[in-house]
This record gives C-alpha cells, sequence and structure tokens, in this order.
C-alpha cells in the first residue's frame, strides 16, 4: 500500500540527524527498500544524487512510499535540476558548487538547500547573500577538519555539511567540530550491499551511523 510522505519541508537539513547518506542508484525499484532500510536505521534524510537516470524516478518513489523519510535530491548543478527534483518530491537540495543562477533558482524553490563550497572566498560570498548553511566538498581533498576548525573563528556564522571522502572511522572529527551540523558520506551503501539488495546489512551501517555522536 502506498502512503504519502509528510508534506511539509525541513527548516534545516543540518539538524535531521548527524549523517546524511549519500545514494547513487541504477535501478528505481531499489529506491523504496533502500530508504526503509535507512529509515529504520535512523536516517531519515537521504540525498538521491542525479548521476544516473533513475535518480528522478527514485526521488518520486521516496516521496510517494516511504513517509519517515525526507528525501533530497544531490549532484544539483541548473536550475531545471531543481525544478524537477522539486517537483518530483524532493525536499532538500545539495549542489557540488554554486553560481549565482544555480542559486537564485534553489532559494526560489521553497525548499532548504546546500550549496558547495570548498575555499573561503566562497564562503564569504555566500554569507554576503544571506546564506549561512553549506556543503563542504570535497571535504577530505579540501582540507578535511582542519580546514573547516580554521574556518570557525573568522566565519562562526557559518555552518556545514562536509562530503566527500568521510567514513565511519572520520565522522566523528568532523561532528565534534562547532561549524558542522552533519556529514554526507556513502559508506552505509556499500554498491555490494545495494547489488545485493541485502537491506539488512544497509540497515545495520545505518544504524552505525546514527548512532555517532559529538565528541
Amino acid at each position: 500500500m502506498t502512503s504519502s510522505a509528510p508534506s511539509a519541508v525541513p527548516s534545516s537539513v543540518l539538524d535531521l540527524a548527524p549523517v546524511v547518506p549519500v545514494v547513487v542508484l541504477e535501478d528505481a525499484a531499489d529506491a523504496v527498500p533502500l530508504a526503509r532500510a535507512l529509515v529504520a536505521g535512523g536516517l531519515p534524510a537521504i540525498e538521491v544524487t542525479l548521476r544516473t537516470a533513475a535518480a528522478l524516478d527514485a526521488i518520486r518513489a521516496i516521496a510517494s512510499e516511504v513517509p519517515g523519510a525526507v528525501v533530497g535530491a544531490g549532484t544539483v548543478i541548473s536550475p531545471a535540476h531543481v525544478t524537477g527534483t522539486v517537483a518530483a518530491g524532493a525536499r532538500f537540495l545539495v549542489s557540488p558548487g554554486w553560481t549565482d543562477v544555480l542559486l537564485e533558482a534553489m532559494k526560489a524553490s521553497g525548499v532548504p538547500f546546500l550549496p558547495g563550497v570548498s575555499t573561503t572566498s566562497e564562503v564569504v560570498a555566500l554569507l554576503e547573500r544571506g546564506i549561512t548553511e553549506m556543503k563542504f566538498f570535497p571535504a577530505e581533498a579540501a582540507g578535511g577538519t582542519a580546514y573547516l576548525k580554521a574556518l570557525s573563528s573568522p566565519l562562526p556564522q557559518a555552518r556545514f555539511c562536509p562530503t566527500g571522502g568521510i567514513s565511519l572511522a572520520s565522522a566523528p572529527s568532523y561532528l565534534a567540530l562547532h561549524n558542522v551540523g552533519c556529514v554526507g558520506g556513502s559508506w552505509m551503501v556499500p554498491a555490494d550491499a545495494v547489488a545485493d539488495r541485502d537491506w539488512a546489512r544497509v540497515e545495520r551501517l545505518a544504524a552505525e551511523a546514527s548512532a555517532l555522536g559529538r565528541g
């Protein structure tokens, strides 16, 4: 039986859960059982990346059939992505980077969004535009926890979701930082588990991730 997802959108992506799974799906039929496993494991915010042809159908399926999930769209890089994913049911948006055109489209979407940054100048530019919540990407390659810690004193109003190269082992060091609201990662949705449709394993890995605390 199909259920409708809650109509309300979250006020902040950063406060939904300590970890946001970053999901790449080749088959939209896997979307609902995968999302149910993640939600059962305590990870309600799910970022479905727009890297495959199945992404929009996957977002639509999760939005309509997994009421406990807060499904979002990742790898959003154009206004068309914004309108298409929100129409499909995405309740938040995540981009790897930003331009003024993309930023305006995300602001007009009516859902929370995390524009991607990797430099201090990009952070300051977003702060000038009234945006205080951002994705830090690619986190490990761009300087990791040391970089984010260095930003916290001069730019305390900026908060981040670091994504890119983060693992179960490294996530706690990010979550211990005052300017980090959550982390994004894909270790709880390993490709082999998805290929094997081993949803019990995904649920176990999600439970480990959801249990991560703040130092």
